[in-house]
C-alpha cells in the first residue's frame, strides 16, 4: 500500500492541471501526464469513479503517449450541473471536445474509456465532426447505447432467454431510475464498504478507491436517468468514425460481452481482445489493460 501511495504521489507531481470551461459554463478538472511531444491519449472514466481510477494504468502508457484524463461533469473535482438534461450524451461529447481543444489544441488523439466513460465517448466516436480527430478507440465495458438497443431488438426474437439473462445483469439501471433508493444507498454507504466490494469482485486485495466515491455515486446517477430511456425508445444509427478495439472482460458482472457482437455492424475497422477479468480490470490488471490500449493505438 505504501508503494502504491508513493507511485500516485510521483504521478501527481509531474501532472499539469487545467480547468476546462464547457459550452454550458460548467468546469471540468483535467490533467496531463508525460511528454507532450508524444502521441496524445485521452482516458475517460466511468461510474461511480473519477479520473483517479486510471492512476494505475497511466504509468504504463507514458513510454509511448502523452496522457490526458479528466473528471466528467458531476464527478471528482468537476462541477455538478443542476439540470438532468445537462447530462445528455450530446453535451458529454461536447465536453470531450472542450477538453482536447484546451489541453491539446489542433491535435489528433487516441481515446480509451471504461464503463460510463465508454458509453459517453461512443457519442463522439460515432460523430462525423470527430472524423480524423480520434485516431483510435479502445472501449472497455461500456457499449454504445444505440448499438445495445439494436442488438436487443434483434436478439429478443431468436434468443429471448439470453436477452433476459443479459438484462438481469443490468438490474441496477432500473434501480437508478427510482427517485430515492439509489441516492440513499450512497448516503448510507462508506468508502471502506465500497473498497471491500471492489476487492471481492476483482479478487484482489488493496485496490485503490477514491475518497470521493460516495459523492460521485450520488451525482453520477443522472447519467443513467438522462440517457437510457430516450435512447432505448428510439435508437439511432451510429457508425464509428475511427478504428475500434473492444477489450472484453469475460467475467464482467455488469455488462454482458454479447453487446460487443453488435459493433462489427457499425465499425469498418473493428477488433476485440478478451481478458479473464471482472468489471474493474483497470484496477486489478492495469498493466495488461494498458498494454492492450497501447498496442492497438500504436498501429494508427
Amino acid at each position: 500500500m505504501q508503494a502504491l501511495q508513493q507511485s500516485k504521489q510521483q504521478l501527481h507531481q509531474q501532472a499539469q492541471q487545467y480547468w476546462v470551461k464547457t459550452t454550458d459554463d460548467e468546469q471540468l478538472f483535467a490533467q496531463s501526464f508525460g511528454d507532450a511531444s508524444k502521441p496524445a491519449m485521452v482516458l475517460v472514466h466511468g461510474y461511480p469513479d473519477n479520473q483517479e481510477v486510471w492512476e494505475l494504468v497511466i504509468p504504463h502508457l507514458l513510454n509511448d503517449f502523452y496522457v490526458i484524463s479528466y473528471d466528467v461533469r458531476g464527478a471528482g473535482r468537476s462541477t455538478i450541473p443542476k439540470k438532468l438534461s445537462s447530462y445528455r450524451l450530446p453535451q458529454l461529447s461536447k465536453d470531450l471536445n472542450a477538453v482536447v481543444e484546451q489541453v491539446i489544441p489542433n491535435r489528433q488523439f487516441h481515446l480509451a474509456a471504461h464503463d460510463w466513460g465508454s458509453i459517453q465517448t461512443w457519442e463522439s466516436v460515432t460523430e462525423e465532426s470527430f472524423r480524423g480527430k480520434i485516431l483510435s478507440y479502445s472501449t472497455i465495458s461500456g457499449p454504445c447505447l444505440d448499438h445495445a438497443q439494436h442488438y436487443l431488438q434483434k436478439a429478443k426474437t431468436v434468443q429471448p432467454l439470453n436477452v433476459l439473462k443479459m438484462l438481469s445483469k443490468s438490474w441496477y439501471i432500473a434501480v437508478f431510475h427510482l427517485p430515492l433508493l439509489a441516492p440513499t444507498y450512497w448516503r448510507i454507504s462508506s468508502v471502506n464498504q465500497w473498497q471491500k466490494f471492489l476487492n471481492n469482485l476483482e479478487k484482489t486485495k488493496g485496490l485503490p478507491v477514491s475518497q470521493a466515491v460516495l459523492q460521485d455515486g450520488q451525482h453520477g446517477i443522472a447519467l443513467y436517468r438522462a440517457n437510457f430511456i430516450p435512447t432505448m425508445l428510439k435508437p439511432r444509427k451510429r457508425y464509428a468514425q475511427c478504428p475500434v478495439q473492444a477489450i472484453v472482460l469475460k467475467r464482467d458482472h455488469f455488462v454482458s460481452p454479447e453487446y460487443i457482437d453488435e459493433v462489427q455492424h457499425w465499425a469498418d475497422d473493428f477488433s476485440r481482445v478478451e481478458v479473464d477479468a471482472n468489471h474493474w480490470a483497470i484496477l486489478s490488471q492495469p498493466q495488461r489493460i494498458a498494454q492492450y490500449i497501447a498496442d492497438f493505438a500504436l498501429k494508427y
